[in-house]
């Protein structure tokens, strides 16, 4: 919403939006509406001097210079098309609008659809809104905003949604099919739509039923400069779909069909003929059009261009004859319809005399006339089938529909540069609606008020009763003489009509033509011309077409060969039963004449609201209010006479009844009903109605509500409420006595209803007490006898328990065995070292099974040990595993290494950088470093110990000299035969270097355990050496007097 516009809620939500300026001080009311002033007054009425025009209009401008486009003159709502979005149409708009009000909130489309709305759900009456207006001035827009918002205000539901869709819907193809762009409006209505839309006793939308009048079938084949032809043409070309477009034989440029390029208009700015031909063809199939439909529709269209296209020419003999015969074959494949029979109904006319038919040649004009007339006459029952079939798409399903509210979109009143047949029939239809206008709203309100004896200033108004007269009347109306003229033997041509027009009607005030207007006027009317001074101005017609427009003569061979196409939609629109009937058709006028008053007498049965649209200037620019074009249009649309009338009657009436059927409750003396006083004329009512007299109930209740007599008059059968603002304070005051009432009917009612339902609950009560005290003993008598049984059976079994599976002790046991293995499962050891110790011990029937879980429980634990070892871990549990199979039983030392952790290297960490440096980068080629540590190496003669380190790689093992590391010995995996053979090594970690290194070599079948008291070894050269193990109280390794090695230990093995 603009800046604008939150400003102006801000200056009226002292009147508009607080409860307390309705229902409270007068003084807070005032004071609104000078703060309204600021922006201009939201109802003319309120407007201090409201005969003058100039404050009129200075009114307007102020509001729509603020972008304030809607002013109400009482309940009628005057709207500025202002050629720019607003944003005033939103969601939160139709919901803040929704059950308030008319002069609540500021004036909008939506309060009037609203009110609308709400008399018709609430008092059940059925409802009309006139929309109203010359072309351009938004009555198409309005429309759609007043229907969006009653599809929105009612209730949602499957069926109900469905319904407002198609309602919805229902716009953008008809307005595609019947609207297009004029030098006036880029989206003018050329037919006339009256559509209802049925409610049920809920409010919700049922259903709908469509009306049309008067399309201006004549645009299919002509279009004056700057117009275009109906949208849905250049849409259909537009629409990209190359796969339509090259079925139906279209190029997508308009300019290459006859009947799209003489207005030499191709796009409209602003308008995306693609966009709309997405939502057209989405709403086609939403309305429940099949493919089939829809194909045919799209071929229809596309023949009417081809149609356009087929040109004609005089051979030497004068007659009519085809230049090319493409066009006409693209026309007979997309009609199916015999090539033949059409070919010859487009250049040839049929004529019946004395039952005998003969076919009269055309020449290449009268070929011309025929082709267009056959467009039009297509084009418009193509569009009549579509109302048709949406109608069928919107029919309610059901027979409970109670309410109608019809919207009236129907163009405007029109002048252009050369006026003719069609803005004859549309100002006539403006000049009924005008009437009607006058009769409900003007000389209608005049006359209730003399009827029920209510004094007030007559008002002087124009009644445009005359000039419709002078149109519609019998033998002597314009279309009279017409009719008479189209009907009568002889030559006849639009000459002669207005020649018999002069003669019929020679000296009417409204009626102007060359031969009776002064010298001025023949100036600016041709002889071929006549003026009407209409409502709304003078406008001059140029009678051309007006006799054949108003025959609307199609041939019958050409209705004989649209009878025979096998197309869906064209065989349903020319039936062949309208062959076999002789009688002319009623001509145009007519028909429209007819139609039009029908539609008159449908808006007489039902309360009208009014839109009157108003355009500010004619460039159809933004921001651009001119004058002197809006007086024009508030003259002809009569708003200054409503303005007068609104200002010297009353803004409200009712009938006593309805009054104080409504309000009664404001009063204790009319509440719940009013019984009247103590007279004859009471006692009869009381007699009959069994009510007092409704008169006096109002009288009384304005007289409760202290209301002066400037604001309201009593009538004979109605009141009448001069101020909004006192009906506003009557109104709220009843809405806040309904929650009272509401109150009081609540309290009553939960009394009623909660005293009754006590009591149930009562008797309830004392019946299911009785039910299960009853059920409680029997179960409480069950439950002891079955635990006496149960325990009874339990020492049974225990005496029993050390004997056989038998009858005595099988309950019994099979307790154990549940009790044992559910206790074994709360209390299982966590650690595999620890299962023997901390199993729990089992009865004496479940020793076989519980030595069997133990073996389970051992694999169970030892998988998950396995699990969740890393390779590092597993390696090294590897390597223990060997030194068990190894060593032990035969190594008494064994079991104190087993907690001993392996390690990688027992060097410092400065004599393994040094290792890195002098040896590691050295040997490259030994392979990964395995193990290390320090050792004692004896000699093999002298046994003469050196202190070494013994390191092993991947590929040997190397004896280094410390310090320096310098190799004194390397053995490779693959040279060694024996361990130990030839080198005599002494170190604390025996059994880990034994280990690793038969491990690592892959000969661990060569290391053995000694248990003799010495061993011998290799000196080379064939002698051999021995290695004498002796018990002692301490380890001492050394030459013995024997020369022998002696090795003291309190261990007599080696390896």
């Amino acid at each position: 919403m603009s800046g604008e516009e939150e400003k102006l809620r801000w200056l009226n939500s002292g009147a508009c939006n607080t409860r307390d300026a309705v229902t409270g001080s007068t003084s807070m009311m005032e004071s609104s509406l000078v703060a309204r002033d600021k922006v201009g007054v939201q109802d003319f009425v309120l407007l201090e001097n409201f005969q003058s025009e100039d404050a009129f209009i200075g009114n307007l401008c102020k509001r729509f210079k603020m972008d304030i486009i809607y002013t109400y003159i009482g309940s009628v709502v005057v709207s500025i098309n202002p050629y720019k979005p607003l944003g005033i149409y939103t969601q939160e708009a139709m919901e803040e609008y929704r059950g308030v009000n008319l002069y609540e909130l500021p004036p909008h489309i939506f309060a009037v659809a609203d009110a609308a709305y709400q008399s018709m759900r609430n008092e059940g009456v059925n409802q009309c809104v006139l929309i109203s207006g010359e072309s351009g001035a938004g009555k198409t827009e309005a429309s759609k905003h007043i229907l969006q918002y009653l599809a929105q205000c009612s209730e949602h539901a499957g069926r109900v949604d469905v319904v407002k869709d198609r309602l919805l819907l229902s716009n953008p193809v008809l307005e595609a099919f019947g609207n297009a762009r004029t030098n006036k409006n880029d989206n003018s209505s050329r037919f006339g739509k009256y559509m209802d839309v049925e409610f049920d006793f809920k409010g919700t939308p049922v259903g709908g039923h469509i009306h049309n009048y008067l399309l201006e079938k004549s645009r299919v084949v002509h279009q004056a400069e700057g117009e275009r032809n109906f949208h849905i043409f250049y849409q259909l070309l537009g629409s990209r779909n190359t796969s339509l477009l090259q079925s139906l034989e279209l190029s997508g440029s308009p300019d290459h069909y006859f009947y799209l390029s003489q207005g030499s208009c191709m796009k409209v700015e602003g308008m995306d003929d693609w966009d709309n031909f997405q939502t057209v063809n989405k709403a086609i199939k939403v309305l429940g059009f099949t493919s089939a439909e829809m194909q045919s529709l799209w071929k229809i269209l596309a023949a009417i261009l081809h149609l356009g296209n087929t040109a004609y020419q005089d051979n030497k003999h004068g007659l009519a004859e085809f230049k090319n015969d493409s066009s006409l074959s693209t026309v007979v494949k997309l009609l199916l319809c015999p090539e033949a029979k059409l070919r010859v109904a487009l250049t040839h006319r049929s004529i019946e005399a004395r039952n005998e038919r003969v076919m009269s040649p055309l020449n290449a004009e009268q070929a011309c006339y025929a082709r267009d007339a056959l467009a039009k006459a297509i084009y418009e029952r193509l569009f009549e089938w579509l109302v048709r079939r949406l109608n069928a798409s919107l029919e309610k399903t059901g027979k409970d529909t109670r309410h109608y509210i019809g919207l009236l979109d129907i163009y405007g009143f029109e002048i252009i540069v050369c006026n003719s047949f069609e803005q004859f029939c549309i100002n006539f239809c403006n000049e009924k609606l005008q009437q009607l206008f006058i009769e409900l709203t003007l000389k209608s309100e005049q006359e209730e008020y003399t009827n029920e004896g209510i004094e007030w200033e007559p008002v002087e108004y124009f009644n445009n009763k005359v000039i419709c007269d002078l149109v519609e009347e019998r033998h002597k109306g314009i279309l009279a003489v017409l009719d008479e003229e189209c009907l009568r033997p002889g030559d006849v041509s639009d000459s002669t009509f207005l020649a018999k027009l002069m003669k019929t009607v020679p000296k009417h005030k409204h009626l102007i033509v060359h031969e009776t207007s002064g010298y001025e006027g023949r100036k600016t009317i041709g002889r071929n011309q006549f003026r009407l001074l209409h409502y709304a101005g003078e406008v001059t017609y140029n009678i051309e077409g007006f006799v054949d427009k108003n025959n609307d003569l199609l041939y019958r061979s050409l209705k004989e060969v649209a009878s025979l196409s096998s197309d869906i939609i064209l065989k349903e629109v020319f039936p062949e039963s309208e062959l076999f009937s002789m009688k002319r058709p009623p001509t145009a006028g007519t028909q429209f004449r007819t139609s039009l008053n029908q539609l008159m007498e449908i808006l007489k049965t039902k309360e009208p609201s009014y839109v009157r649209c108003i355009k500010p200037n004619h460039a159809k620019r933004p921001n651009l209010f001119d004058n002197s074009t809006i007086l024009h249009q508030v003259k002809y649309l009569g708003l200054m006479e409503n303005l007068r009338v609104r200002r010297a009657g009353f803004c409200y009436r009712r009938t006593f009844t309805s009054f104080l059927q409504r309000y009664k409750s404001l009063c204790h003396s009319t509440w719940p009903n009013w019984k009247g006083t103590k007279t004859f004329q009471v006692a009869i009512w009381r007699y009959f109605f069994a009510l007092g007299d409704p008169r006096g109930g109002v009288t009384t209740l304005c007289k409760h509500l202290k209301l002066t007599g400037d604001q309201y008059k009593i009538g004979k059968t109605k009141l009448f409420i001069r101020f909004p603002k006192t009906l506003f304070s009557i109104e709220d005051q009843f809405q806040n006595k309904k929650n009272d009432l509401a109150t009081l009917i609540s309290a009553q009612w939960r009394m009623y209803h909660f005293r009754t339902m006590y009591k149930k609950m009562k008797l309830s009560a004392i019946v299911i007490q009785a039910h299960w005290r009853r059920v409680k003993a029997q179960r409480y008598v069950a439950k002891y006898r079955a635990a006496a049984l149960t325990i009874r059976r339990f020492v049974t079994g225990f005496i029993h328990r050390h004997k056989p599976k038998c009858a005595q002790n099988l309950i019994f046991l099979e307790f154990v065995r549940v009790n044992y293995l559910e206790r074994l499962s709360r209390a299982l050891p966590g650690k595999l070292v620890a299962l023997d110790e901390l199993w729990l011990r089992a009865p004496v029937s479940l020793v076989d099974a519980s030595s069997h879980l133990k073996v389970i429980y051992r694999r169970l634990l030892a998988v998950k040990l396995m699990k969740s070892l890393t390779p590092e871990t597993k390696s090294l549990y590897t390597l223990k595993i060997v030194a068990s199979d190894l060593f032990k039983g035969h190594k008494s030392s064994y079991p104190s290494s087993v907690p001993l952790k392996y390690n990688t290297s027992y060097l410092s960490q400065q004599e393994i950088s040094l290792k890195e440096q002098l040896f590691d980068a050295k040997y490259l080629d030994c392979g990964g470093h395995k193990f290390s540590l320090h050792c004692t190496k004896y000699d093999r003669h002298g046994y003469k110990a050196r202190q070494r380190i013994f390191v092993i790689t991947e590929k040997g093992c190397y004896l280094l000299e410390p310090g320096n590391f310098k190799v004194k010995e390397n053995f490779r995996f693959r040279e060694i035969a024996g361990i130990f053979g030839d080198l005599i090594l002494e170190t604390v970690c025996a059994i880990e270097l034994a280990v690793k290194l038969g491990f690592y070599a892959k000969k661990l079948e060569n290391i053995s355990v000694v248990k003799t008291g010495s061993i011998s070894h290799d000196k080379g050269k064939g002698k051999t050496g021995l290695i004498v193990f002796e018990e002692g109280p301490d380890t001492i390794t050394a030459q013995g007097k024997t020369g022998n090695l002696e090795v003291i230990s309190m261990e007599l093995s080696g390896i």
